[in-house]
């Protein structure tokens, strides 16, 4: 599992207050409504094992297996690290040797299997599958109520099914349970999606005084360094990215944090040679359209292409290893003349992954394909908890522009840049353009 347990240790003041807050619900108003909207799409919020602890866990499980074929702990794990690998590597393929482990060890104990659950939730959330995953959590919490690793599952897959309630309450309990980087860095996702800058800072705050580990230091330095680029500190992004580089250079996510900032400074150098290592070695989806998008921004337009393509490609490969891709080929193929699949992938989002930052992408493929009306409504949806986004901003602006509405426009246009100024290489260029029009 990837939780850290904690419990039975006097935390910290900070610490303290930050779980006040959250258990006695007055730092957060539960409402019926709450890439992450600011940061990555993985939903999973949890330190990661560097890929050569993870493949020694790989070996060590298949070790185990071959000693004791009947050894369905064993087997729960490897479904576990296989998922895990998956992400790690960018590589779909583990994701139907994850589901092998996982039969396997439900196969023999079919039962009671608290593990198998826990990397079955875990699995179907890699996959997209966030109902599947909700299940899974529900089911496991059944058995075990006292099960942090469980309800940090729940709280990820309500999140992206917009139970935006249940996932507090899911949030609150896991504090409970287990105080510690897992926990609070779920709570500075609550905070975010709320526009509640400060209290997500104070969390990720708390959760790096817990983070002893290096992976634990690297993976909140990220997300601190995230947050700060959010909001268009893209030299305190840098300062963070850079301190997370330190604690564990394989962490690759801060060497694409570290390029984004670079380019927002005019380090196109640096921002270059960050971006091309980062894509050769983790060629998240993600990362490659956004190194396409800086090239483009250079006028590099031939290597831009060639990163567009590779994301094609990507998104294909998983496609068959049956990842349900929603938001990034959905804002892709709106940002690239094809408002037909944008629309595809945005309907298929939406079914699956009813979250804020869906909402967003379907809003843009819908004014993509020129219907501006049905945009707008969805846009409207995907800022009503107050998410500070820039590109959520920037596309109901665009919106608003197109339906004539322009003092509307001017003003979310503006709000976009001042959230982040450097939201996008392109969009951000593109809304200084059409403020001026204005």
């Amino acid at each position: 599992m990837t939780d850290r347990h904690r419990t039975g240790r006097a935390l910290p003041v900070g610490l303290v207050l930050v779980a006040a807050l959250l258990l006695s619900g007055t730092a957060y108003a539960v409402t019926t409504g709450m890439r992450p909207a600011v940061r990555a799409a993985s939903p999973a919020l949890a330190p990661p094992r560097g890929g050569d602890v993870l493949t020694a866990d790989i070996g060590k499980q298949q070790a185990a297996v071959a000693r004791v074929p009947r050894n369905d702990v064993a087997w729960a794990f490897l479904a576990l690290d296989y998922t895990q690998q998956a992400k790690v590597t960018v590589n779909p393929a583990y994701y139907p040797k994850a589901q092998g482990a996982l039969a396997r060890s439900l196969a023999i104990h079919p039962h009671d299997n608290i593990p198998a659950i826990a990397a079955e939730a875990a699995l179907k959330s890699a996959l997209h599958d966030f109902a599947g995953a909700r299940t899974a959590a529900l089911r496991g919490i059944g058995l075990d109520r006292y099960n942090s690793t469980l309800y940090g599952s729940l709280a990820d897959a309500d999140t992206q099914l917009g139970r935006y309630a249940d996932a507090f309450a899911a949030v609150r309990r896991m504090n409970e349970l287990a105080p510690g980087v897992p926990a609070y860095t779920r709570a500075s996702y609550v905070y975010e999606l709320r526009g509640r800058i400060g209290a997500a800072r104070a969390a990720l705050d708390a959760a790096l005084v817990e983070a002893t580990a290096p992976a634990d230091q690297a993976f909140v330095r990220y997300y601190l360094g995230e947050l700060a680029f959010s909001q268009g500190d893209a030299r305190g992004a840098l300062a963070q990215y850079a301190e997370g580089l330190r604690a564990d250079p394989r962490y690759f996510a801060l060497l694409e944090g570290r390029a984004k900032a670079e380019a927002a400074l005019g380090l196109s150098r640096e921002a270059i040679r960050d971006y091309t290592a980062v894509v050769s070695a983790v060629p998240q989806p993600e990362y490659v359209v956004e190194f396409g998008d800086y090239l483009r921004s250079l006028g590099r337009n031939g290597q831009a292409r060639a990163q567009y393509a590779v994301f094609g490609a990507e998104n294909r490969i998983f496609a068959a290893n049956g990842v349900a891709l929603d938001t990034d080929p959905t804002l892709f193929y709106a940002d690239h003349g094809r408002p037909d699949l944008a629309l595809r992938y945005g309907r298929a989002g939406i079914r699956i992954r009813p979250f804020v930052e869906m909402d967003d992408a379907y809003a843009w493929a819908l004014h993509a394909a020129g219907r501006d009306q049905q945009a707008q409504r969805w846009s409207t949806r995907a800022m009503r908890l107050g998410t500070r986004n820039a590109l959520f901003a920037f596309h109901a602006g665009m919106i608003e522009r197109s339906l004539g509405h322009r003092g509307a426009a001017r003003a979310l246009l503006v709000e976009a840049l001042s959230i982040n100024p450097h939201f996008s290489p392109i969009h951000a260029p593109e809304a200084r353009r059409a403020l001026a029009a204005l």
